[in-house]
Parts: C-alpha cells; sequence; structure tokens
C-alpha cells in the first residue's frame, strides 16, 4: 500500500507491504473553520472564563502579545489581525502594542521567517521583539515556583499593561499539550527558568509525556510560572491535519487551554490495536522537521505503539541539520546515552538542550531507530546513536529481515500530533 507521510514541505509517498501493515495511526476527522476571521471576532467578543478582550483592554495603555516561533505553524495572520483590531479599538497605539516572539531557547526568526509568521502588514506597523533566553537584560526574577524553579520571565511582557498570549495547542512530549501556558514557560523565560524546569527531576517522572495533564510536573510547574508571570488573555488554536483552524478557545489562561485540550483530546488520542515490530513515523513535516532536535518529538511520540525491542523508522528533512550548536556539539560527543543521562540526573554536568538528548535516550531504551533525512549526512547520522537508510522502503527490507518477514507494521503519518494508546481493558 501506498501512504503520504508528512516530509518538508511536500511529504513523501512511502510504499508498505500490504501483509506486514498493522495500523496506520492519525488523527481523526476534524471540523474546519468556514470564516475563521469571524469567529475568531466572535471569540475574542465572548471567551471562555474572562470578559471581552475589549473590556480588558479599555484604559489600558500599553500591551505585550506572546506569539510562537517558525517552530509552530500558528495561523497568525489569521489570528492576528482581528486581535490587534480590538486593541487598537479600545486605544492603544501601535507603537504601545509589542510583539513579543517567544523563541524558548531556539535561536533568533530570520527576517523571512517573521515575514512568514506574521505577515508583512503586522511586521511594518508594530514593534517586533523577539526573546533572548541568554540575554539576562530582558529577564526579571519573580520568585521560586512552586517545585524549585527560578522564575526569571522577559521584562518586556512584564512591563505591559495588557499580557497576551498566543499559541498553538497540540500534543508535546514532555508537557502533555503545548499552548496555554507554555508560551510563558519556555516561551519566554530565562536559561535559569528554562535549565531547571527542563532538568531530569521533571521529565524523569512517567507522567511527563505526549496527552497527559494530570500529576506532570512539567504542566504543573509551567502552570504555576505563568500565573507568577500573570496573564490576562489568551488566544489559542488547534489545527487540522491540513492545518485549517478546527477551533479557537480565548480567555482566561487556565480555562480557555483546558477547554482546547478537551477539545483536541477528541482527535488526537488514536487508540491502537496492539504494539507493533515497526513504526513508520515523522516529525509532522515543516516547520517542525528541520532539525534533529525536534525530530526527536516524533520519535517520543511513537513509543506507545512499538514493541519493546522494536524498530522505529523516521523520515524528517532536517533541512536545518541536528539543531543548535549546543545540541549539536554535546550530541556529537557523547560515546554513551546511558552515561550521559546518568551524569545529568545526578548533576554532574549541564549542557543547553540537554532536555532533548534525554528524551532521545528514552526512545532508544526502548526500539532501534533508523533514520532516512536528505539533509543530514550518513556520516553524522551514525554517530548520533541512529541508523541511516537511504529511503524508507530500504529500512522496512531492513527491519523485517531483522523482525522476520511477518512483521507488523504501524505508520504515523503526522508523528507526534498523534497520540497512540492501548485502550483498557
Amino acid at each position: 500500500m501506498q501512504l503520504r507521510i508528512d516530509y518538508g514541505r511536500s511529504g513523501l509517498e512511502v510504499e508498505i507491504p500490504d501483509e506486514n501493515l498493522a495500523e496506520v495511526i492519525t488523527l481523526r476527522p476534524m471540523p474546519s473553520l468556514a470564516e475563521p476571521e469571524d469567529v475568531v471576532r466572535s471569540s475574542l467578543a465572548e471567551p471562555i472564563g474572562a470578559p471581552p478582550l475589549t473590556e480588558i483592554a479599555r484604559g489600558k495603555k500599553t500591551a505585550c502579545v506572546v506569539v510562537s516561533d517558525f517552530t509552530r505553524p500558528v495561523p497568525n495572520k489569521i489570528i492576528l489581525p482581528p486581535l490587534l483590531e480590538v486593541l487598537l479599538e479600545a486605544g492603544i497605539a501601535k507603537e504601545n502594542i509589542a510583539l513579543l516572539v517567544g523563541t524558548g531557547m531556539h535561536r533568533p526568526n530570520t527576517s523571512e521567517e517573521l515575514k512568514e509568521m506574521l505577515g508583512e502588514d503586522v511586521l511594518k506597523q508594530y514593534p517586533i521583539i523577539q526573546h533572548n533566553a541568554r540575554d539576562k537584560s530582558q529577564a526579571q526574577f519573580l520568585g521560586t515556583a512552586p517545585a524549585g524553579t527560578p522564575v526569571y520571565i522577559n521584562r518586556h511582557y512584564l512591563e505591559a499593561e495588557l499580557k497576551i498570549a498566543t499559541g498553538l495547542i497540540e500534543p508535546h512530549l514532555m508537557a502533555g499539550y503545548s499552548g496555554g501556558r507554555k508560551a510563558i514557560c519556555p516561551g519566554i523565560s530565562s536559561l535559569e527558568t528554562t535549565k531547571f524546569w527542563h532538568s531530569p527531576r521533571f521529565l524523569e517522572s512517567e507522567r511527563a509525556t505526549s496527552g497527559i495533564l494530570q500529576d506532570n510536573p512539567v504542566h504543573q510547574e509551567a502552570q504555576a510560572i505563568a500565573g507568577m508571570a500573570g496573564c490576562d488573555f489568551i488566544l489559542n488554536v488547534v489545527i487540522d491535519a491540513e492545518r485549517k483552524i478546527s477551533g479557537l478557545f480565548a480567555g482566561d489562561l487556565k480555562e480557555a487551554f483546558a477547554a482546547g485540550v478537551r477539545f483536541m483530546e477528541n482527535f488526537s488520542r488514536v487508540p491502537i490495536n496492539a504494539p507493533c515490530d515497526v513504526v513508520i513515523t515523522t516529525c509532522a513535516g515543516y516547520p517542525l522537521d528541520t532539525t534533529f532536535y525536534q525530530a526527536i518529538k516524533g520519535l517520543v511520540g511513537a513509543l506507545p505503539a512499538v514493541k519493546a525491542g522494536g524498530t522505529i523508522i523516521m523520515a524528517a528533512s532536517l533541512s536545518e541539520g541536528l539543531g543548535g550548536e549546543e545540541f549539536s556539539r554535546a550530541l556529537l560527543e557523547t560515546d554513551n546515552l546511558d552515561d550521559f543521562v546518568e551524569d545529568i540526573i545526578q548533576g554532574e554536568r549541564f549542557v543547553i538542550d540537554q532536555w532533548q538528548i534525554e528524551e532521545l535516550a528514552k526512545a532508544l531504551r526502548k526500539a532501534r531507530v533508523m533514520l532516512y533525512s536528505e539533509g543530514l549526512d550518513e556520516n553524522v547520522a551514525k554517530n548520533i546513536f541512529v541508523e541511516p537508510t537511504s529511503s524508507v522502503e530500504e529500512g522496512i527490507e531492513r527491519a523485517l529481515a531483522y523482525h522476520g518477514k511477518r512483521a507488523r507494521i504501524a505508520v504515523i503519518p503526522k508523528g507526534p500530533y498523534s497520540i497512540p494508546y492501548l485502550p483498557a481493558t
């Protein structure tokens, strides 16, 4: 059977042997909004758990709107204009409405990326600030969060009279779901905050995984940090398989986010019959699969669908290679992943982006990993604990030779956007 999976900007056609294909794990069909701009306006006027945005904005002189960086396909060109119109109508001058790009620990966005993300009109008319987690002059200390995280937040956000966060609600490998509080932590948090919040004391919890919020320490601490920073209003979206808006959730930080998660759960959680010998997965294509750092999300998301000792075949374009300098260096200099994880658990070392190497180790404890990518040199791939393959089909041949001709194969076309699970018996 021929299936199309997400890969780069254009996708990838792969051939799966009919006799081996056991599961296609994909998002359930989602509705798409016919007139999304109108729904944005109605959501701002009738939000969840909060007064209308126009009432909240009235009398304010300055505003800060947090937007996601280019690694999240948020439909900003649809949701931002109506939002900004409300702020202007409330009397806030354009020059006093800052758009703060929540880069977290990612690199700054290029001018072309900003143009693609936000649109030329917004870029020309409003101040754009890119968060820099390493710039101590941007940060203000707010105290210590309940689980001990030192909280440093971008001062441009804290100094604004009106604080708004936008974002995308989708499954997240550590925090359960993205969106809501994640715009603030880690979106506009400092390195000091992120390195504690992303430490093994949080990530080694079995609850710190995709699709789980209850008793998830990553989610709980981020929620507390967002509460300390303050947030007057959020505007979050859920998008369908074609990246069209399926749901809009505006209003109170906690209540609107919770409503969005409930909506997303109806479509992202996919029951499976049993774990398979081989799982073919992705990192949902561009922009998420531009680096191996991000592609690890697809590996971790596939774990419930693969047997212990099974094989995961990852297809990711990796057009920007491994990822950031610190991540790339740490990964290439690591000889043993188990030793690396033990060192960071014991506090004997810290490197920026170590959390994603920790997540890679989780995947490799359960399964071998093959990687198909046109963006990564084969010699590099051999040094990052994966087995390069010249095509997905070649990877399947090798996996069947290893697991047997009757091995069961599952395919996850949209990678971490789908959450495979075994129904309770």
